[in-house]
């Protein structure tokens, strides 16, 4: 029995790898064609136009026993031009919010989030917040600082 399986080992192996692949293909296909539907209006026509033509390269080689590198080749090929289609629909909305994000002043653009950002412009007010990261007062202290306040 162990002869036996080491013997059509490697056939199950080829088979797992074809089943395997097979199976990515028809959930690539399944997975592009729905996105294509969903995002129809966002996608370019070029690019739309190269994904579709990947897809219908792809199907026919699912129609029929097709050999795995085959198969591998068609997903490897579907896979990079969904990814183009994805860099090209962010792309397209970031240039439409881009154009809305101009208008903002030179004071928002100041520094990173949470950086103190500059108020008012001429009288030089900036809006900062204190942070108190060395607490003097111990674990006794019921919270206070020890700036003397009152007690």
């Amino acid at each position: 029995m162990m002869r036996e399986a080491e013997q059509y080992a490697d056939e199950d192996r080829r088979r797992r790898e074809a089943a395997e692949t097979r199976n990515q293909a028809e959930q690539l296909v399944y997975q592009t064609e729905t996105f294509l539907q969903d995002n129809e209006d966002r996608i370019p026509a070029e690019t739309r136009a190269e994904v579709e033509g990947a897809v219908a390269g792809l199907k026919p080689l699912l129609d029929r026993p097709a050999d795995t590198a085959a198969l591998r080749a068609g997903v490897e090929k579907l896979a990079e031009v969904s990814r183009r289609m994805g860099q090209a629909m962010y792309a397209r909305a970031d240039a439409r919010s881009g154009a809305g994000s101009e208008a903002r002043s030179s004071a928002d653009d100041a520094g990173p989030p949470g950086a103190p950002r500059e108020q008012g412009g001429e009288d030089g007010v900036v809006d900062a917040e204190i942070v108190d990261e060395g607490n003097d007062g111990g674990a006794g202290s019921g919270g206070r600082s020890g700036r003397g306040g009152a007690q």
